[in-house]
């Protein structure tokens, strides 16, 4: 039987990382002998997707015979953990390949074996190192025994130099002069307490540094004797070359338990913003990934459409009852606005709860990071830097009373960004430093978009409501009046004095019947709205001075007819 060949390091030169997947790419030189030989590359990760594997040879005058195993990237099913190692594909060459003189890849397989951890060196019974833990166990039972007996005795030495001293106080008080004997006895004890002293400090040094190399060796002994085998895999690939010389050989396949999210850094300063984009890596993949070519991309390789299942839908009629004709149900409901840009009202500032999925707008985005990128495959979240961008930026304070009581500063800024801004968290930084974690919508190249910088403390916004209801006599129009007054005020410091804008926001709700009428009194508004959208919702702009107060006051009224029921 004939020894197999010697195994070849394959690094990771490249990864393209997906929503929930990698793209590994490895590269590295070989020398081939002429005619058919085998080569042994790895390890790699046992995770690797047997059907994507793919393998290409280029020598230095650039013919090439690529060997594609399974289907496309985005098709190819996930490897089985149970699958027999050894089984080979064979890869089938083109036929302009084939009567070339270049190398060629004639077969590729992934090989996977369960390997246990190299054991000690075996001893008369057991390990040496099994041994060595045995008596550092017996020293330390020793040591600790010690340790209590040297610090009995020092307790009984201090009782004894209390119970002299003691003597020597009573028989001083009864007139009794023995100096000689309690000098003598005093500096006995004193001798004794200070070299069982020295004993002990001396047990409990040497008994710290016994249970740190025990410790240690215990660890070591758990991996190397009672760690379980770990499954490891190895590429094996069968090349033709027609004559001897050095190729470069590529290798790339698909890898689970990787994945990545967008993250953003937004820094203020003044009017300017600066826009820090990151991609923050996870892989588990059992391999490190050192100084490899990072891309990122968005495509959903292995999402499958399928059109929906067609099932009868059956209408039928029936005629309105009496009670139906003579009423009308309406009722009142939240309804969310739907925009594609910003959102139409303000953000609380609340930190967003994790990262959110890749939203590309629905097509697919390709990031690549500018300089070599390292992941441990450690399964903790990296960051790898991406680009940035300053542009200017306007800020207002915003508060929605309805919805929150708080006012958060609002930024606007228009993307300068060549490639769209995807969804994700974003670090706030103003200029004393972090403020909070928010969140940034899908943004194409070139758009505004806006970030809410939180809360501030200086501002208070307390909201009253009045409702009233009323009938009309004639037409017995049922008409509810409600009235909302909004106090703000400004809590400010003496070293501001310049007026501050706060934009308000507060709804009126939109009928959808005709039967329902909502009508603005603007003569009871105070100010009147600045701006009404066709969405209900009001907008004030309302300056306030330092320890300033203003009141805003909204009214509309609701009528309905005698049909409608619910209001």
């Amino acid at each position: 039987m004939t020894n197999p060949p010697p195994l070849t390091g394959l690094p990771v030169t490249a990864v393209t990382c997906l929503e929930d997947r990698a793209l590994v790419e490895r590269t590295v030189r070989v020398e081939l002998a002429e005619g058919v030989q085998k080569l042994r590359l790895g390890p790699v990760t046992a995770l690797a997707v047997d059907h994507s594997l793919r393998a290409e040879l280029r020598t230095a005058l650039g013919t090439a015979a690529l060997a594609e195993l399974g289907t496309e990237l985005g098709t190819a099913a996930p490897a089985e953990l149970g699958t027999a190692p050894g089984t080979a594909l064979q890869a089938e060459l083109p036929p302009a390949a084939a009567e070339t003189d270049g190398p060629r890849v004639l077969e590729t397989r992934l090989v996977r074996a369960w390997t246990r951890p190299a054991p000690a060196p075996p001893g008369a019974g057991d390990s040496e190192l099994r041994h060595r833990v045995h008596a550092l166990e017996a020293e330390e039972r020793e040591l600790s025994g010690q340790e209590q007996r040297l610090a009995a005795r020092l307790a009984l030495l201090a009782q004894l130099a209390a119970d002299l001293l003691r003597e020597i106080g009573e028989g001083a008080g009864h007139g009794e002069t023995e100096t000689a004997r309690w000098t003598r006895e005093l500096d006995r004890v004193d001798g004794e307490r200070e070299t069982h002293g020295e004993r002990l400090r001396a047990c409990r040094a040497r008994l710290r540094a016994v249970e740190q190399e025990l410790a240690q060796a215990r660890a070591v002994l758990d991996r190397t004797e009672q760690e379980p085998a770990e499954l490891t895999a190895h590429v094996e690939l069968t090349v033709a070359a027609g004559a001897a010389g050095p190729a470069e050989l590529t290798v790339s396949h698909l890898t689970p338990c990787a994945l990545w999210r967008p993250a953003y850094r937004a820094t203020l300063s003044g009017g300017s913003l600066q826009l820090e984009t990151d991609a923050v890596v996870w892989q588990r993949t059992g391999e490190d990934w050192a100084g490899v070519r990072l891309v990122l991309s968005t495509a959903r390789s292995t999402l499958a459409a399928e059109p929906p299942q067609l099932v009868p839908d059956v209408l039928s009629l029936r005629e309105r009852t009496a009670e139906e004709r003579r009423t009308v149900e309406v009722e009142l409901r939240e309804e969310a606005v739907q925009t594609t840009g910003p959102a139409a009202g303000p953000t609380d500032g609340l930190p967003a709860e994790g990262l959110p999925g890749v939203d590309d707008g629905g097509e697919v985005q390709v990031l690549t990071a500018p300089d070599p990128a390292t992941v441990a495959g450690d399964g903790r979240p990296h960051r790898v830097p991406l680009g940035s961008f300053s542009t200017g930026a306007s800020s207002e304070y915003v508060c929605a009373p309805e919805l929150s009581p708080l006012v958060s500063r609002v930024v606007r800024f228009r993307s300068a960004a060549e490639h769209p801004l995807l969804a994700g968290p974003v670090d706030l930084v103003l200029e004393s430093g972090f403020a909070g974690r928010g969140e940034l919508p899908f943004t194409a190249p070139g758009a505004r978009a806006e970030l809410s910088f939180g809360s501030s403390d200086g501002y208070r916004v307390v909201r009253e409501t009045e409702e009233s209801r009323a009938t009309t006599g004639l037409t017995q129009r049922t008409v509810v009046t409600r009235t909302v007054r909004l106090h703000l005020s400004r809590f400010s410091g003496p070293q501001e004095r310049d007026e501050q804008l706060v934009t308000v926001h507060e709804r009126v709700p939109v009928s959808e019947v005709s039967s329902v009428e909502v009508r603005l009194r603007k003569e009871l508004c105070a100010p009147a709205p600045d701006e009404l959208d066709a969405d209900g919702i009001c907008r004030w702009s309302v300056p306030l001075p330092p320890g300033g107060r203003r009141t805003v006051t909204l009214a509309y009224e609701i009528s309905a007819t005698a049909k409608v029921t619910g209001l």
